[in-house]
This record gives structure tokens, sequence and C-alpha cells, in this order.
């Protein structure tokens, strides 16, 4: 049997290289699905909750620091945290329960502002004076903002009117004052006020929105790995409508995103690099022994001495290997003929 001539072999391995970028396209084709046309191709379409990547490629998992409920018969992960995280209000005379990317594992009722279908959704609640109050209903979307991350729940209990603070601290109204007028002037007077302070009230009430109570939490990176997930208030602006805390996590640190089944993983890239070295090498030796050189026939290849020593090398290694192994079988059969 001859061996193959340099041409064939040429066309051979441009064809395999056809071969294995095809095969490369129809993977990636197949495993990422066509988008229709009337929804818009983002990079956000599927997100995973608790999940986040910078714009510099950093990769942030907090699903490990979620409370989950312990289910019946079903053995949970080491670390795996069951309890709400607590986070100390000191001076503010009360303390804040929180889940993070989840509603609170301990369930909460009756909780001011909310109707029973939010109840099962609160992300942050605190109790106080025998009432409860939401600071947010529980949510998954993660945004990075330079070296932290911020979580924020939105929808809680109705924030306190700033008029009804005022009014309960003050006793007397900061406009009352006595007026030099005649008794009815005082009841027209007293009349008109009424009425447009009942306009402004109600064509107020009627463009505002209810300001209702958030959380904001961030997140710091804590790579001390003895050390469990820390959640601490920070405070809360005058109204107390606006909370902000700080959360100290091992998972709060960036890290390499894990390979997505149907992109192309570190094999891959090495294949196809490899792939294409390899043909540009053989490509253009042969061009370069074909038309400077003058080289015909095998002496095309490009090294063609070292290739073609190798070659003779592997031949004269597998004559004796094969005369080795003749000669032990006659060996044993002459054993065998003696016993």
């Amino acid at each position: 049997m001859h061996p193959p001539s340099p041409n064939q072999l040429l066309s051979s391995l441009v064809a395999l290289c056809a071969l294995t970028g095809a095969a490369h396209a129809s993977d990636d084709d197949s495993s990422s699905p066509s988008p229709s046309p009337s929804t818009t191709t983002t990079t956000t379409s599927t997100v995973t909750p608790c999940v986040a990547t910078s714009t510099n490629g950093a990769f942030y998992d907090l699903r490990p620091d979620i409370a989950v409920i312990p289910e019946k018969d079903v053995k949970l992960a080491r670390g795996t945290h069951t309890k709400d995280y607590l986070a100390r209000g000191y001076d503010y005379g009360y303390n804040i329960t929180l889940n993070i990317c989840a509603p609170v594992v301990k369930g909460v009722e009756d909780v001011v502002g909310l109707t029973s279908e939010g109840w099962s959704k609160v992300g942050a609640w605190y109790e106080k004076g025998g009432k409860v109050y939401s600071l947010g209903q529980e949510s998954g979307a993660l945004t990075p903002r330079g070296r932290k991350l911020v979580l924020q729940y939105t929808g809680g209990s109705p924030c306190e009117d700033k008029d009804d603070k005022r009014k309960r601290s003050s006793g007397v109204h900061q406009g009352a004052a006595y007026s030099k007028y005649s008794d009815g002037e005082d009841e027209d007077r007293d009349d008109d006020q009424t009425d447009s302070d009942s306009d402004k009230k109600n064509s107020n009430t009627s463009k505002e929105k209810i300001r209702r109570k958030s959380a904001t939490i961030s997140f710091l990176c804590d790579r001390s790995p003895d050390n469990p997930t820390a959640v601490s208030f920070v405070g809360t602006d005058p109204d107390e409508c606006s909370y902000f805390f700080e959360v100290r996590s091992q998972h709060a640190c960036a890290g390499a995103e894990p390979h997505k089944p149907g992109s192309v993983g570190p094999g891959g890239v090495f294949a196809i690099i490899f792939f294409i070295a390899l043909a540009v090498y053989v490509i253009g030796g042969i061009f370069y022994q074909r038309t400077v050189v003058k080289q015909r026939g095998w002496r095309q290849l490009p090294n063609y001495t070292l290739w073609a020593g190798i070659w003779s090398f592997l031949k004269v290694w597998s004559a004796i290997s094969s005369w080795f192994g003749s000669s032990g079988r006659v060996r044993d059969r002459k054993a065998m003929g003696m016993v």
C-alpha cells in the first residue's frame, strides 16, 4: 500500500479543519435558541436570582447565604442557613429580621398596610408597639456597583406622614395665633381657610402616591471562611422610610463564572487553536517549500527531514517489537512441547 501524496494529505487536512469548524458552529446554533421576532435579544433575558455579573466580568453568587426552610427527610448541604438573619437596632428600640433574596423563613401575619397575599413575600420586617411593619417584598435582583453588591427590597408598609409626626410631637399648631377680627369675620375666615385646606389636601392626596418602606442591603467581601455571614443595621432616614443594612459574607467576593452548557469550554478553545495552528503550519510550509525552495513530492512538507526520521524510527521500533513478540511465542511453543 503506497502512502498518500502530499496533495492528498493537504486536501484531507483542509477538509478536516472545515468539518471541525462546521461541527462547532452547529453545536452553538443548536445550544442557543433562536429569538422570536417579538422579543428583543438582551444578555439579561433570563436572570438567576441572587446571582450577578459585573461589567468587568466579576461573578457573584449569594445563593448559599439564602435561609431556607428545612424539609423533612432532606439532607441540607453543609453551611446552609435555616434561620432568618437578625439585625440589632440598638438605639432605635427594635430589632429587624430579614432574609437574603428570599422571603423570611419565619412567616409574619397582620402586616401593617399589606394584604394577606403580600405577607408570604415579606423579605424584612420589624415589630414596634405590637404591630408588624414590612421593609419590602423579597427580591433576587443583585446590582454590582464597583466592588460592592446592592440588593433592594421595596413595597413595604406605608411610611408615616411628616405632618402626622409633627402634629403628635406638637400640641399647638404652629400657625395658631391671636387675630384682631370681629366674630363674623373670624367665622368667614375660618370657613374659607377650611375649604382651601380641604381642597389642597384632596388635590395632594390624588396627586401623590403612598410612600412605602424599603430596605437597601450592601454586601461586602469577607474572605475568612471561619466567619459566618453577618448582617448589621446601618440606619434609616429621618422619616424611617428607607432602611440601610450591611452584610459581610465570603460569597460576596468576586469569582470566575462557571462554564455554561452550550458555550465553548477550555478544552474546546485549545482544540480550535491547535487545529488552526496545525493548518497554518502545514499549508504555509508546503507553500514555502513548493514556491521558494522548489521542492516536489514528500519534500514539500515542512521539516521533512525531521518527520522522515521520526517515521523511520517508528518503523524500526515496530519491527523490533514484532520480532521479540514472535521469538517469545516460539519459545513458549518449544517449552510446551518439551512438557
